[in-house]
Parts: structure tokens; sequence; C-alpha cells
């Protein structure tokens, strides 16, 4: 068993007990290993011990990522912040996109899906800890961008996203997690085809799927540390 077999395999086993003691079905828990900044052969890696969802933060490394590798069955998600001018590349080559938090990527989004794919898999990304670093709306913003989004057909509005501040305290993590919980039963009752919360990462996995979290970004734990020493200017 490689490491990151060995890995996948700790992550996992970690979800499901999780799960277990909250009293939820670990298949309701979908990894997301995140490979930004680790090589084609390391997806490829963890493709061959059964992980088919991978999320890459920028643009141009995860298209190079999905056109090295060439395997159909593998779901590629765009998890970072989105520039307009990089809007069509996740369109034409992404399933998923974690962080729309505007209607003009929207719209761009829904002009560049082409007609041969599917309708591209869009998430809102809220902003729950209201911090300025980070992309997202307000949750008071959602009705109306939803709106908006459920509008667009080649986009299919599946929930929403958050990156939660870092907080020590369980309690507190889960109060925070279960805002967006509340939030997705709530965008649920208007568009019944949402059925995705993505929130939870290694230090706040646990509160996330005790909320009610569908979807948790991994990366570190599955495929080790980062090297940043590459530039990513390509986001």
């Amino acid at each position: 068993m490689t490491s990151i077999q060995h890995n996948l395999h700790l992550v996992l086993e970690h979800i499901s007990a999780t799960a277990s003691r909250c009293g939820r079905d670990p298949k309701e828990i979908t990894l997301l290993a995140v490979s930004k900044t680790k090589p084609a052969s390391a997806v490829e890696e963890a493709a061959a011990a059964g992980q088919l969802c991978f999320g890459e933060n920028y643009v141009q490394e995860g298209v190079d990522k999905i056109q090295a590798i060439e395997n159909p069955g593998l779901e590629w998600h765009f998890i970072g912040p989105l520039q307009s001018n990089k809007s069509r590349l996740v369109a034409e080559h992404f399933h998923w996109c974690h962080t729309l938090d505007r209607l003009k990527i929207a719209v761009r989004l829904n002009e560049q899906r082409p007609d041969a794919l599917p309708p591209l898999n869009v998430l809102i990304q809220i902003n729950i800890s209201d911090e300025n670093s980070k992309s997202g709306i307000m949750l008071e913003a959602l009705e109306a961008l939803a709106d908006e989004v459920s509008r667009l057909p080649r986009l299919k509005l599946r929930g929403l996203m958050a990156i939660p501040a870092p907080e020590a305290d369980y309690a507190r993590q889960l109060a925070v997690c279960r805002q967006m919980a509340e939030a997705l039963a709530e965008l649920k009752k208007n568009y019944p085809g949402v059925d995705t919360l993505s929130m939870g990462m290694s230090d706040d996995m646990d509160a996330a799927i005790a909320a009610g979290s569908t979807m948790v970004r991994i990366g570190t734990a599955i495929f080790g540390a980062r090297d940043y020493s590459a530039t990513h200017n390509n986001n």
C-alpha cells in the first residue's frame, strides 16, 4: 500500500467513524481530495486507490492535470477564487465550481459552458464568518443570487460552500457549521435540486459532518505537505 493509498484509507475511516457517531450514513458524505500543487501522478495514485473526486484551486494547474490524466471517470471540482478572465477554462473543463459569489461570473460560466457537456454544477460561496480576506457573499444576499443563478440553463445550482474562520473550540465550530446547514435547508425549500453542502477541512471536519456537511475538502492529510515554492499566478 502506498502512502497516498494509506492516507486515503485513514481519512475515509475517520469520516465514517465521525458520521456514525453523529447518527449519519457515511455514504452521505463525499470526500473531495484537494490536489492543488500536487503532480498528476499523485492524482493518478489516489484514483488507483478508488478516489474519484478531486479539487483544484488554480485554474490553469487544474486544466493541465485534467488534460494530462484524461480519465473520464474522475470528477473535477474548482474550489478557488475565480477571476472572470479564467471562467471559460472552468466552464469547459470542470464538473463543479464551488466558489460562485457574483452574478457576473455565473452569467459568464453559463454562456461559456459547452452545449455538449451537461450543465455545470455550482455552489454559492457564503462568507459565513464575515472575513474581509475571504470570498463569498453574506447570507442575506443568498436568496437574490440563488434566484438569478437558478434561471441560467447551463448551470445547475447544487448548494452552498463555506470556509469558516479557524476556530479551536469545537462548540464554536459547530455553531458556525449549523448556520450553514440551516441556510442549505432554507435553500432546498425553493430549489429541490439543491443537495450539497461543501464544508469542512482537516481542522473542522468533525464539526462540519456533525452539522450536516455532505462534502469535505481534504488535501494535506491525503497527499502530504504542499510545496508552494512554485508560483501560482494562474488562478
